[in-house]
């Protein structure tokens, strides 16, 4: 009877866990962003907002090759694999087990002389078949508490993959949005180098007439000069970003050469409206999630570490068969049994214990650190991309208004020149403004799209269409 009324009494036990059970922390945010847009219901393909299908094509091969992409999924699965480990450690372990063994015995051991003077052989086989089990009794919760560290780290690394995935994504739109800005920048500067190649022929007619110096052809020379250096650094620039998008999405440097070397449109920011709750926002952007899983996993560490002032009892049985010979090994006299239970306490190592339980929740106090620190940066991040996107409307609407002036008057500026009314250098003066106001304004459209973009990854979401044509910022979670 005392090993059922043992099995009942550690079975009730088995209800006790050690350590508190986690409780998600607040943190005090503002009611809404300063410049808040809309929530949507989930949009993962975001970036086809912006009505680009060479942008998506990018995307989507950056999402499905991109090798920092695959370790984040290689970490999930490992994480995954932990977790179930963690789970198995619960329940009971059983094995088959199989021996032949063959013995022959030395006739000089004082064994040897007994076996020799008994008259017995000197040699004998001997098989074994059985089956055996073991379960460790989870009295005071500290296996418990390692399988839900294991899932906390399992959504940890779920949200990781989630996060690592926002960045591919946006880092591949946020590198074909820079080299369309480069491409444009430079067909204005290929534009304004014909523009200013054709004033300086003008210039050296007007030296060979006679009506105009020779200092006015060399001071037009060296404008047009001075706009072909330009070009080069907008070279190395547009190289640059064609290498970036290869490795993005997992291609040596040079392989999409081809697809991209016709300069393209500068893709239109989606314009987000509305207004959002930054604690409900938060809460599903990834690398906060994983934060707030990390937060639980030492949380529940400090319950494993916690158990150890306990003690560890397990079960132990064997069921099987042993025989000198084949012929009887699967008779009624060869079965054999044996159950037992084994006890482990650190009675006497509790200043192990103790230094182990301090480094544990030294550990979460890190890990709430963290979860605040990640959730103040995300806060920062969305409110300074929303201000940066909204500014760069403004801007950019300034800058077609100073453009559409500056372009009349040059117009008027080299009309005056040769009808001789002004001098060269006002022309000069109205190349160089409207060159300096078209690449800026350029620039400007292609950081609506960036700032759009990372939005969307400050937000750790996509966008949705809405019933006005406008399109709602909203947040997505880790797929």
């Amino acid at each position: 009877m005392r090993f059922p009324l043992l099995l009942l009494a550690t079975v009730s036990l088995a209800g006790c866990t050690a350590g508190a059970d986690y409780v998600r922390p607040e943190i005090a945010l503002t009611p809404q962003f300063l410049a808040a847009p809309a929530i949507a219901p989930p949009d993962a393909d975001w970036w086809a907002g912006f009505g680009d299908p060479l942008l998506e094509r990018f995307v989507a091969a950056a999402l499905a090759n991109n090798t920092d992409l695959a370790q984040a999924r290689a970490r999930m699965e490992q994480s995954r694999a932990a977790a179930k480990g963690a789970g198995a450690v619960l329940l009971p372990s059983m094995g088959a087990t199989g021996d032949a063994t063959s013995v022959s015995q030395s006739r000089e051991t004082p064994v040897g002389k007994v076996t020799q003077i008994l008259g017995l052989p000197r040699g004998y086989s001997e098989y074994a078949v059985g089956t055996q089990a073991s379960w460790e009794i989870d009295l005071f919760g500290g296996l418990r508490r390692g399988r839900e560290a294991a899932r906390a780290e399992l959504g940890a690394a779920e949200a990781g993959e989630g996060a690592v995935r926002i960045a591919v994504a946006a880092e591949t739109a946020d590198a074909y949005l820079t080299l369309r800005a480069l491409q444009a920048r430079l067909a204005i500067a290929a534009s304004q180098e014909g523009v200013q190649a054709r004033l300086a022929d003008l210039v050296r007619q007007r030296v060979g007439q006679g009506i105009a110096a020779e200092r006015e052809l060399n001071r037009a020379t060296g404008a047009l000069e001075g706009v072909r250096a330009a070009l080069a650094p907008l070279r190395a620039g547009i190289a640059a970003q064609l290498n970036r998008l290869d490795v993005l999405t997992g291609a040596p440097p040079g392989a999409n050469r081809t697809l991209l070397a016709a300069a393209g449109p500068i893709p239109r920011a989606p314009t987000p409206a509305g207004s959002a709750a930054p604690a409900d926002l938060l809460r599903r952007r990834p690398d906060v999630v994983a934060a707030e899983r990390r937060l639980a996993a030492a949380n529940a560490r400090i319950g494993v570490a916690l158990a150890d002032y306990y003690p560890h009892l397990s079960l132990s049985g064997l069921l099987g068969v042993a025989s000198l010979g084949t012929g009887n090994l699967f008779t009624g006299g060869a079965v054999q049994a044996s159950g037992g239970a084994g006890l482990r306490w650190r009675l006497f190592d509790f200043g192990r214990v103790d230094a182990e339980v301090a480094q544990a929740r030294g550990a979460r106090a890190a890990q709430l650190a963290a979860w605040r620190g990640s959730v103040l940066a995300a806060a920062e991040d969305v409110e300074t991309a929303l201000s940066r996107l909204a500014e760069a409307q403004a801007e950019g609407e300034a800058l077609a208004r100073q453009v559409a002036a500056l372009t009349i008057a040059r117009a008027q500026a080299e009309q005056a020149y040769r009808g001789g009314v002004t001098g060269l250098i006002d022309v000069l003066d109205a190349d160089r403004e409207l060159l300096a106001a078209r690449d800026r304004a350029a620039s400007v459209q292609a950081e609506q799209a960036r700032a759009a973009v990372a939005a969307y990854r400050a937000l750790g979401g996509g966008w949705a269409a809405e019933g006005g044509g406008a399109l709602a910022l909203q947040a997505a979670g880790p797929r």
